[in-house]
């Protein structure tokens, strides 16, 4: 059963996108996440305005890309929103599964750059054993070369 208490919805709205607060002279604005419920032809806007926003900011269509993951966040978060005015609980559960999305990302990009790090140290422990080989191999070619002056005396 969904809880729809307005007050209480405004309040858990608030805790999970809080309000915008800013000063202007002598004036503190807040600014509150609506708690108007969203009509169909809202959907239809955001999505128009997600598509028009990925392609102005030039977003790449595949791959890492902080501005696409940036304007999928704040979609995220607007349904994330008008969700939780229709069904509390439904919004609460699509805020833990939002974290635990980010949660797990940045356990991938933390495994990834450790992966990259391992490789680069790799490389670098790689060069130097080959420069030592290169430097053992000279180091015997002279030392043939001495031989082969010795027998040759």
């Amino acid at each position: 059963m969904c809880s729809n208490d307005k007050k209480q919805t405004q309040e858990i709205l608030n805790a999970i996108l809080p309000p915008i607060e800013w000063t202007t002279g002598d004036y503190l604005y807040k600014k509150c996440v609506s708690s108007t419920p969203a009509t169909e032809s809202d959907i239809e806007i955001l999505q128009e305005e997600l598509d028009i926003q990925l392609q102005s900011r030039e977003a790449k269509e595949t791959g890492l890309c902080p501005v696409r993951e940036e304007l999928y966040a704040q979609c995220f978060d607007e349904l994330i929103r008008q969700v939780t005015i229709n069904c509390v609980e439904r919004g609460m559960l699509l805020v833990r599964l939002r974290d635990e999305i980010n949660c797990t990302i940045d356990a991938y990009l933390t495994m990834y750059e450790s992966g990259i790090a391992f490789g680069i140290r790799k490389d670098l422990m790689t060069d130097h054993k080959r420069q030592r080989i290169k430097d053992k191999n000279k180091d015997l070619k002279l030392f043939i070369q001495n031989l082969e002056q010795e027998l040759q005396s």
